[in-house]
């Protein structure tokens, strides 16, 4: 008989506390820094709206880092050692190294089987809820690290920016280029491939209008996969506006269940408020 199951990600995650708890699965938060010696826990004792405060008050961004292999050695062990196995979905290995992190502590542990998901926020959230319905379909670890492994190049992860603002100040473009951005209207697209975050196009106008056009190029044309779809904010987006996006969604999809969740410290630092994406696995 084989050892039970636990689902674990860390904390880029970006799934809400709801999801977390009805698919079951446990986080590994990344760490905050403000200033010398300040820190703060992704998404447990800071959040974006902590950030933003912050950054309005004296323009102070905070810097994220991964956890340390000890630290994955100590969070694996929780369930290890009460007999469970674990699969361990990460961040791209592109992006941070984090998944190196929880590899090298996996090698000393029994039972763990860590992911490079090659995709952040809830592209990765999307693999997560995969591997908790294959979990309670009875599939077993190994199996379910390997189906994971096979489905990493059919999540489309994308997000359309209202301002370069925050890529300039976390040195992620030119001061020049964020001016010329702001000045024209313009609003970047990024979307992941090959495991890395990259500007695929430029919209001009309004940002109600850019992600009404976003989503409907994202969705045109795709065969989405019906479970489950995701529309994920950085916030300080109008909730009306986020109602009508959702309905959208699901008359392009054929979705029935949108889930809408909130971006973590880690997106949010890096593209600021009123991003938006669409994320989906397609068939």
């Amino acid at each position: 008989m084989a050892n039970p199951l636990v689902i674990t990600a860390d904390s880029t995650v970006d799934l809400s506390p709801e999801l977390r708890e009805r698919f079951d699965i446990h986080i590994m938060p990344l760490m905050i820094t403000l200033g010398e010696d300040h820190f703060y826990d992704d998404g447990v004792s800071f959040t974006p709206l902590d950030m933003y405060r912050r950054y309005h008050l004296d323009g102070t961004l905070p810097k994220t880092s991964a956890p340390g292999v000890n630290e994955f050695s100590d969070f694996f062990r929780r369930f290890t050692e009460n007999g469970f196995e674990v699969v361990h979905l990460d961040i791209s290995a592109e992006l941070s190294n984090s998944f190196n992190a929880a590899r090298l502590a996996a090698e000393d542990l029994e039972g763990v089987f860590v992911v490079d998901s090659r995709m952040l926020s809830t592209g990765i959230g999307l693999l997560a809820i995969e591997a908790a319905e294959c979990r309670d379909r009875g599939m077993e670890a190994a199996d379910i690290a390997g189906h994971l492994e096979s489905l990493t190049d059919k999540v489309s992860t994308s997000f359309v920016l209202d301002t370069l603002e925050f890529m300039w100040k976390g040195g992620r473009c030119s001061g020049i280029t964020a001016l010329g951005a702001n000045l024209l209207r313009l609003k970047p697209a990024l979307e992941m491939k090959d495991g890395k975050l990259g500007v695929y196009k430029k919209y001009r106008g309004s940002i109600e209008h850019v992600y009404e056009q976003y989503i409907r190029e994202r969705l045109q044309g795709k065969k989405v996969r019906p479970g489950h779809i995701f529309i994920t904010e950085s916030g300080e987006i109008d909730p009306a506006v986020i109602e009508k996006l959702e309905a959208l969604i699901k008359e392009l999809s054929g979705c029935h269940e949108v889930h809408h969740t909130t971006a973590g410290c880690t997106v949010a630092t890096h593209c600021g408020p009123k991003t938006l994406g669409v994320l989906f696995i397609e068939e």
